[in-house]
């Protein structure tokens, strides 16, 4: 289990670095772009085997300790289901958020409209975090 986990931390310092000298010697952006991609055709993998191995040991210690047994999956349905809409609420105000700036700088008058579209997309997040409460309240 170290060993995914030191390969994890080596794997994101080697990213962080590549970038940093490439940025710094001027690199264009689709070789930036083609190292970052080999990168993460390696950081996937190795995450996908260290969560593998390491959530069924969570879920097994947390329901030891207490009479239930599920309240371990429970934390882990609060967990995915407030980041997983923290995370189409993110990419969905980006998405509609520069759609809306265009649209408004060509005519200002339909700002209000843009607005609407903009708060639906941060509703997303709202029902996620909706959700976690919900299931925080029945474990």
């Amino acid at each position: 289990m170290k060993v995914i986990l030191i390969s994890v931390m080596l794997l994101v310092v080697a990213t962080i670095g590549t970038g940093v000298y490439f940025i710094s010697k001027g690199t264009s952006g689709k070789k930036i772009k083609k190292i970052l991609g080999i990168n993460l055709a390696a950081y996937i993998p190795i995450m996908l085997v260290a969560i593998t191995f390491v959530v069924p040991e969570i879920v097994y210690a947390v329901s030891e300790g207490q009479a239930g047994g599920t309240s371990g999956l429970g934390f882990i349905a609060v967990a995915l289901s407030t980041g997983l809409a923290a995370i189409g609420a993110g990419y969905a105000v980006g998405t509609v958020g520069s759609a809306a700036l265009g649209a408004v700088s060509e005519d200002p008058k339909i700002l209000g409209k843009t607005l609407i579209f903009v708060g639906l997309a941060e509703g997303i997040a709202i029902y996620g975090l909706i959700i976690s409460i919900i299931i925080l309240g029945r474990l």
